[in-house]
């Protein structure tokens, strides 16, 4: 019997992705926090991780055979967070307390997600070598 491991660790690993790239967005977010008319953007990631449940096995597109292979996980779902402050004026709409309020919680979830991830890998190898470790 084959062992998929897509099906193992598919969803899991797709949420890691998009929990990365959302810290990505937060990180600029909070850098950005006194640049005037800067707009906070945030990743919604339920919406995204249905996006990448259904595209699943589409890939991008290449332009040149040297370009590493990839896969779309549908986190295009980049938009502008409505701002909960008071216009200060600059047009900046970044909450610093609520950036890295959204930015703790994220980072908890990513680490919950890899150590899960860790427990399967973990699991999978004890079974592969017969419970001996």
């Amino acid at each position: 019997m084959a062992i998929n491991l897509d099906k193992l660790m598919g969803f899991h690993h797709q949420a890691l992705q998009i929990r990365t790239e959302r810290m990505e967005v937060l990180a600029g977010n909070l850098a950005n926090a006194n640049t005037p008319g800067y707009k906070a953007r945030d990743i919604d990631f339920q919406k995204a991780m249905k996006s990448a449940q259904q595209s699943r096995g589409h890939t991008l597109t290449r332009t040149n055979e040297n370009h590493i292979k990839g896969t779309s996980f549908g986190t295009g779902d980049l938009q502008f967070r409505v701002s909960t402050q008071p216009d200060t004026g600059d047009g900046n709409t970044v909450d610093v307390q609520l950036e890295r309020n959204t930015f703790l919680d994220n980072g908890l979830r990513y680490q919950a997600g890899m150590e899960f991830l860790n427990g399967k890998i973990k699991s999978m190898k004890k079974a592969l070598s017969g419970g001996q470790q």
